[in-house]
């Protein structure tokens, strides 16, 4: 993954090593400026697999050979390709644990490394927590949204490529997802599993009942059968009137709201109580806070593209910029002013303040003391290019996000636009700024 990076990356490595800098230790830190449309916050997501990626950085012999005969490169002294050779991180992290929610202006992820290493670790970083962010980030308001119901992520089909949907199923669940269908995930991550079945299935069948039965045999609780290949009331007539007992059933067109009360109905009228009903369909979170309001009998909502590609606010404008230089013992903050995309210098930390197990407020600080009652949110989880701490499993971020979530107020919780929380500035980064 070492190539994993822009060109300019690489190129400025071999200006540091050109100019003899490479003892220079710097500090960048990944943040957002602004929240995306729709958002009151965002949650963190991709520190695992980014801190695996520097675990691993290293470049290979065809890798530097290939890099030698680039235009590029042309007149980059040999020596620098040596230099290559023994490349690896040995730089310092803190971070924002995954799941912990976050806003703008607020450093989730800090680097300080010598100044090539940190320099080419930008691109991967930022590929990795922008787009696990953007997921959890829209997770969140689908599983807020759901009210307590359950939430399957659905969205393998409709990902950008099956690279995106692998970490795009992580990051659902961490956000509260309760399953995914894709099977990669479930291996991978220890992801619960589900599904249903498939229209086809029920067309290739000499009948709809005979696609029921058959399945159900052959799967027992696990099956969820697909009423709404033809008709759902006749769907759901059929399978009231057979011996089928299913743990569930899926509704992936019409109108939800009606077909779910009258699906509840007939089964309930059957004493099939306790089967559940799914449903489907470009769901989002305002269709399905529209059908919790309607008190709609669904028990489990079926999320895919809305999901995985985020598609109100599809990309995150993280940024990853250097706030701090150290060398031969002199340490010295820098900033941009650029309009629009100026920064605040020097190694920052979050304080999030709690008032009775509710957070009220959060200070960004340079790497100082915090207020009473702060607990501080960026955490050491690399030293000198070695993880601080072993791996924090998903389940664990999982329990993570949502006990922080908790803690925020309810309305930041919602769909519809909040009251900004409050993020204030300590006074000594405010007099750095100036």
């Amino acid at each position: 993954m070492t190539l994993s990076t822009d060109l300019y990356q690489l190129t400025m490595m071999a200006g540091y090593f050109h100019r003899d800098v490479l003892d220079t230790r710097a500090t960048f830190e990944l943040f957002v400026r602004r929240l995306p449309p729709h958002r009151n916050l965002l949650v963190s997501a991709g520190l695992e697999q980014g801190l695996a990626y520097l675990e691993q950085l290293c470049f290979t012999a065809d890798e530097i050979e290939w890099l030698r005969h680039q235009a590029a490169f042309a007149r980059v002294p040999a020596a620098f390709f040596d230099y290559l050779r023994a490349f690896r991180f040995s730089g310092d992290v803190w971070a924002m644990p995954e799941g912990t929610p976050f806003f703008p202006m607020e450093p989730i992820l800090r680097v300080s490394a010598p100044i090539a290493e940190a320099q080419l670790v930008e691109t991967a970083l930022l590929a990795i927590v922008n787009f696990q962010t953007t997921v959890a980030s829209k997770g969140i308001r689908i599983v807020r949204a759901a009210a307590g119901r359950g939430v399957m992520e659905f969205g393998a089909r409709r990902a950008h490529g099956l690279e995106a949907a692998l970490p795009a199923a992580r990051a659902a669940y961490l956000a509260g997802c309760d399953a995914t269908s894709f099977v990669e995930a479930g291996k991978t991550f220890g992801i619960p599993l589900t599904g249903t079945m498939a229209h086809s299935w029920i067309l290739a069948a000499p009948t709809e009942i005979d696609a029921f039965t058959a399945y159900a045999e052959l799967f027992g609780q696990h099956a969820a059968l697909l009423l709404d290949t033809f008709d759902v009331d006749a769907a759901t007539k059929a399978i009231v009137e057979s011996p089928l007992r299913p743990q569930g059933v899926r509704i992936d067109s019409g109108d939800l709201a009606e077909a779910s009360r009258s699906v509840r109905d007939r089964l309930d009228r059957a004493g099939l109580t306790t089967t559940r009903i799914i449903v489907s369909g470009d769901l989002d979170e305002w269709k399905i806070a529209a059908l919790v309001a309607a008190g709609a009998p669904i028990d489990t909502f079926a999320v895919g593209t809305t999901l995985v590609t985020s598609d109100d606010a599809p990309a995150l404008a993280g940024v990853y910029k250097l706030v701090e230089i150290e060398r031969g013992g002199a340490v010295r903050g820098v900033m941009k002013r650029s309009e629009g995309k100026s920064t605040w210098p020097g190694r920052k930390q979050v304080w999030r303040v709690f008032a009775q197990g509710m957070a009220v407020r959060d200070v960004i600080a340079l790497d100082e003391a915090g207020p009473p009652d702060a607990e501080a949110l960026l955490k050491l989880v690399m030293r000198q290019g070695a993880r601080a701490a072993p791996p924090i499993s998903l389940q664990e971020s999982r329990g993570h996000c949502r006990r922080m979530t908790d803690a925020l107020p309810l309305s930041l919780l919602g769909i519809e636009p909040a009251t900004d929380y409050p993020v204030q500035v300590s006074e000594t980064l405010a007099a750095s700024i100036r």
